[in-house]
C-alpha cells in the first residue's frame, strides 16, 4: 500500500479517512527540513500545511512521489513548477478556510474603525477614555475587495450584511462570479477605481509573479486618506515599506495585517512602529472547523491521485 508522509499538523478527519482506506501513514508534524530530506525518498504522497517548504531539493529527493497535498488554499510554500516537471500532482483545499479568513478580516475591520485595541489597552491601564473616543459606522460605507475567489466572495457577503456597498477588482470574471456579485448589489471596477472610491480596501489574491507588490506607493496614493487597508492574503502582494510610509504620513486612516514578508515578524520591523495598525500572527485561517474541512478535502484528493483518479482540486 502507498506510503503517505504528513509533515504538518492537520485535522484528524483526513487522517482517519486515509487510515480507513488502508494507506500507510507516517505523521511527523514537527519534522525539520533535513529530516524531511531523509524521509521523503520512499513516500508516495506528501501532505503539508504552511510550515513545511516543499522545495526543488525536496522534490528531487522524492523519487516515488506521485502527489503533494496542501491542507489549505495558498501553495506558495510548494515549488509547483518543479513538481509538475516531475509529473507530480499538486492538490489543495481552496475553500476550506474561507469562512475563518473572511470572519477574521471583518474582525480586523471592526477593530480598526471602532479603535478597540486602543481603548481596551487604555482601560487596562486605568484610563477611562470615553470623552475622547471616536469611531465610524460601516453602514453606508464602501468596501473594495481585491480578488473574488472563495474568501473575497464571503467578505463581500459579510460587508453587505453590515450595509456596505461592494466594489470588486479581479483579473478574471466568470459568468457565475458576475451573477454572485449582482446578487450582492456589487460592481466590478478597475483596481484604480476601487482604490479611489473605497472606504475599506481588503486583499484576497494569491502571491504570484503578476501580483508581487501589486499594492505599493502609487496604489496607496490613490486611496482616500480616511480609508482603511487590510491584508489577510499574502504579504508578497503588498509593498510593506510603502504601507508604513502611507501610515506615517497620515495618507491612510489605518491598516491591519495578518501576513508579513518575514515570519515570524522581526522585532525590528517598521510595522511595529507604524501608527494606527493592527497586527495578528498569520492566524486568519485558524478554526477547528476550517482545519477539519481542509484536512478531509485534501486527503480525499490525495487518495484520488494515488488511485489514478481525477482530483477535484488539482492545480
Amino acid at each position: 500500500m502507498s506510503k503517505i508522509l504528513i509533515t504538518d499538523a492537520i485535522g484528524e478527519s483526513g487522517i482517519e479517512f486515509l487510515k480507513k482506506q488502508g494507506y500507510d501513514i507516517e505523521y511527523y508534524p514537527e519534522v525539520t527540513y533535513d529530516e524531511l530530506l531523509n524521509a521523503v525518498g520512499d513516500a508516495d504522497a506528501l501532505i503539508v500545511r504552511g510550515r513545511t517548504k516543499v522545495t526543488r531539493e525536496i522534490i528531487n529527493k522524492a523519487s516515488k512521489l506521485k502527489v503533494i497535498g496542501k491542507a489549505g488554499a495558498g501553495v506558495d510554500n510548494i515549488d509547483v513548477t518543479e513538481a509538475r516537471r516531475h509529473g507530480i500532482v499538486v492538490v489543495n483545499a481552496p475553500g476550506a478556510t474561507s469562512e475563518a479568513v473572511a470572519e477574521h478580516t471583518m474582525a480586523l475591520l471592526l477593530s480598526l474603525v471602532r479603535h478597540i485595541p486602543e481603548v481596551s489597552h487604555a482601560l487596562s491601564e486605568g484610563k477611562w477614555e470615553k470623552s475622547s473616543y471616536t469611531a465610524i459606522e460601516l453602514h453606508g460605507k464602501t468596501i473594495g475587495v481585491i480578488g473574488f475567489g472563495h474568501i473575497g466572495n464571503r467578505v463581500a457577503q459579510l460587508g453587505v450584511a453590515f450595509g456596505m456597498h461592494v466594489l470588486v477588482a479581479t483579473r478574471t470574471v466568470h459568468g457565475s462570479m458576475q451573477k454572485e456579485l449582482e446578487v450582492l448589489g456589487g460592481k466590478y471596477v478597475s483596481l484604480k477605481e476601487l482604490l479611489k472610491n473605497a472606504d475599506v480596501v481588503t486583499v484576497h489574491i494569491p502571491a504570484t509573479k503578476d501580483t508581487e507588490k501589486l499594492i505599493g506607493k502609487n496604489e496607496f496614493a490613490h486611496m482616500k486618506p480616511t480609508a482603511y487597508f487590510i491584508n489577510t492574503a499574502r504579504a508578497a502582494v503588498v509593498d510593506e515599506s510603502a504601507l508604513i510610509d502611507a501610515l506615517k504620513d497620515n495618507r491612510l486612516a489605518g491598516a491591519a495585517l495578518d501576513v508579513f514578508s518575514t515570519e515570524p515578524l522581526s522585532i525590528d520591523s517598521g510595522l511595529l512602529d507604524a501608527p494606527n495598525i493592527i497586527l495578528t500572527p498569520h492566524v486568519a485561517s485558524v478554526s477547528p472547523e476550517g482545519r477539519e474541512r481542509a484536512s478531509l478535502t485534501v486527503c480525499e484528493d490525495v487518495a484520488c491521485a494515488l488511485e489514478g483518479k481525477p482530483a477535484i482540486n488539482q492545480l
